[in-house]
């Protein structure tokens, strides 16, 4: 039997490790968090997703916590507030951007009613499974990811390349670039559920088996 073993891209810091065994991967559906992996991913461009991951929270705190509505909204005081926040990416074109990124966000959940439903429509509501052995055999983007780029561009779209796009997509769960190995891999999550379900009923089977011989038991003693 293979032994299991964590992405090397994981590291070491329990950071990382946490984001890699509890988020990466992992199908998304809520809005706002789908929104607010978008906006992070454009704010990787050029940089470690570990720097933008150790800001995550600085990030929540001066945005709003990713709310579309009130970031559409963010006027140019709101601009040079965040341009004099030491605590996150101080980038103007990213976070001029972000505010654009909202208004368009915004215009996509009018049209189809949540972008959930708009984004995950690429992949037909059904994660894509990879089975890649090693980092090298993973992709920075496909064709997928080249047409939902262009499609994100034409609706007012910024800092969503086809390579930001496509770790978008392996982040929010759209795709699962889990190495073969690795245990948060689609196929490994699925027996060990499947492991843990056995272990259930079994452990229900003896327990029901011990109760009914214990009510026989009992009863015996009675007659």
């Amino acid at each position: 039997m293979t032994e299991l073993t964590r992405c090397a891209w994981a590291g070491t810091e329990q950071i990382y490790i946490d984001y890699h065994d509890n988020e990466w991967g992992i199908p998304l559906h809520d809005d706002r968090t789908l929104f607010e992996m978008l906006i992070l991913e454009g704010m990787q461009a050029g940089l470690s997703w570990i720097t933008v991951l150790k800001k995550r929270e600085d990030f929540r705190r001066a945005f709003d916590n990713f709310d579309a509505e009130k970031i559409a909204k963010y006027g140019e005081d709101k601009i040079e507030e965040l341009m004099g926040n030491a605590k996150i990416i101080r980038n103007r074109r990213k976070i001029t951007a972000a505010v654009g990124n909202a208004k368009a966000f915004l215009e996509i959940q009018r049209e189809y009613g949540s972008f959930d439903k708009f984004i995950w429509s690429y992949v037909n509501g059904t994660p894509i499974v990879n089975r890649f052995k090693t980092l090298s055999e993973m992709p920075a983007n496909t064709p997928l990811s080249d047409k939902i780029s262009k499609d994100l561009k034409k609706r007012g779209f910024n800092f969503v390349g086809t390579t930001i796009v496509y770790s978008f997509m392996q982040a929010v769960g759209m795709v699962d670039d889990h190495l073969i190995n690795c245990p948060c891999h689609s196929d490994n999550r699925e027996k060990k559920s499947r492991g843990r379900c056995l272990w259930l009923f079994l452990y229900q089977m003896s327990y029901f088996s011990t109760s009914s011989l214990y009510i026989f038991s009992l009863k015996s003693s009675l007659w």
